[in-house]
């Protein structure tokens, strides 16, 4: 039995909520255009603060532009923010990944690394990124707390309101089989970004209204 605040989250409800997933979201999958690990890290570090598709929408000419660690270490800063400029805090994540590539070129020879510490060593790489590059560009399992998975597991009872990302993501560790956790990473996004979403949520069609802990508030809403 899983002791959660809200009441208790027993087997069949945690197998009902990932049989709602798998019916819903089938194939959930990352949403950020890559083509290789450094692609992807880049891809998740532009893509804070702002959608996967704002971000979708400047890396095409960015990759084109730049192909290795090398390039964007040792490109002119300006010319490195005219490719993003169009997404937010522009600047800042033009400067953290020439310095993210100046610390692969001289650590790691230029290659992604495939270890946690490793890459939360890394300049503007917090454990978020650097699970979603663990999961889908090296595929070790994890799971990669950001706001709709944030908003999911305390709606759907995974932890308490109050708990931060980090124990978050040990509590959903805990409660989803290993094996799972990258589907299910991508699935609560899903499920986050098109269906329970921050505002207006689909609640009158949702399978999982009744586990969910904002259930009344919501409804008296509608």
């Amino acid at each position: 039995m899983l002791i959660i605040s809200g009441g208790m989250m027993n087997k069949e409800t945690l197998e009902r909520i990932l049989e709602t997933w798998d019916t819903m979201f089938p194939d959930a999958k990352c949403e950020l255009t890559h083509s290789n690990p450094l692609e992807l890290l880049i891809a998740v570090m532009l893509s804070a603060q702002t959608t996967d598709a704002a971000v979708n929408k400047v890396t095409p000419a960015l990759f084109e532009a730049y192909h290795s660690a090398k390039d964007y270490a040792c490109a002119d800063i300006n010319d490195l923010q005219r490719y993003i400029k169009r997404i937010g805090l522009y600047r800042n994540k033009a400067k953290n990944i020439q310095a993210m590539c100046q610390v692969l070129i001289n650590d790691y020879q230029g290659v992604v690394p495939s270890v946690m510490e490793e890459l939360i060593d890394l300049p503007g790489v917090g454990r978020k990124t650097a699970n979603v590059v663990l999961a889908d560009a090296f595929n070790i399992p994890g799971i990669a707390v950001d706001t709709h998975v944030t908003r999911i597991a305390k709606r759907l009872k995974f932890c308490y309101l109050k708990d931060n990302v980090g124990t978050i993501e040990k509590k959903l560790r805990k409660k989803i089989p290993q094996d799972r956790w990258i589907k299910s990473h991508h699935q609560m996004i899903f499920f986050g970004r098109y269906h329970c979403k921050a505002i207006n949520p689909h609640c009158y069609e949702c399978p999982l209204i009744d586990i969910c802990r904002e259930k009344n508030k919501k409804l008296k809403r509608n």
